[in-house]
Order: C-alpha cells, then sequence, then structure tokens
C-alpha cells in the first residue's frame, strides 16, 4: 500500500523495484483520487485505486472499494459510492 504509487505500467520509480523485490498479489494506491481496478499481467498483481473519498479534488462522486480476501485473494469486490462531494 502506498500513497503515491502510480498506475501499471507506469509505477513511481520508487515503488517499482519493491513490487519486483517483493511480488505482492495486490498493490493499492492513492493520489489521484481516479478510481481503478487494473490486473497487471507484467507483475502479476491486482492494482488498486479506491477513489477518493475527500471534500477536495476534480472527484464528483466519493467511492471506495470493499472485497474480501479468501484463501489470499481477492473476492466479491464492489464499488461504494457514498454520494457526491460537497
Amino acid at each position: 500500500m502506498s500513497h503515491i504509487g502510480g498506475k501499471p505500467p507506469n509505477y513511481n520509480k520508487r515503488i517499482r523495484p519493491l513490487l519486483t523485490e517483493i511480488k505482492p498479489d495486490i498493490f493499492i494506491c492513492g493520489h489521484s483520487h481516479i478510481l481503478r481496478v487494473i490486473y497487471d499481467k507484467e507483475n502479476k498483481l491486482l492494482y488498486l485505486n479506491p477513489g477518493a473519498l475527500g471534500r477536495q479534488g476534480f472527484h464528483k462522486v466519493k467511492t471506495a472499494l470493499r472485497f474480501d480476501i479468501y484463501e489470499g485473494k481477492a473476492r466479491n469486490m464492489e464499488v461504494v459510492e457514498l454520494g457526491t462531494r460537497v
């Protein structure tokens, strides 16, 4: 998990070597406020950016991701919309 991590295939230069070394199954990052769920074939990981919940930024709808982890895999993922940004 990282605040600023980039996105596939353009990961932040600080994050890229960590993904290669640690080889996570899931990588969660934010900062962009753009909701994204992407399977990164090159790094064999699920990239998650839950969007934004804050009052500032260009997003119009507050979003989050909810999912279960079962037997090491993300399951039952859903986007949760929490209303418009005030």
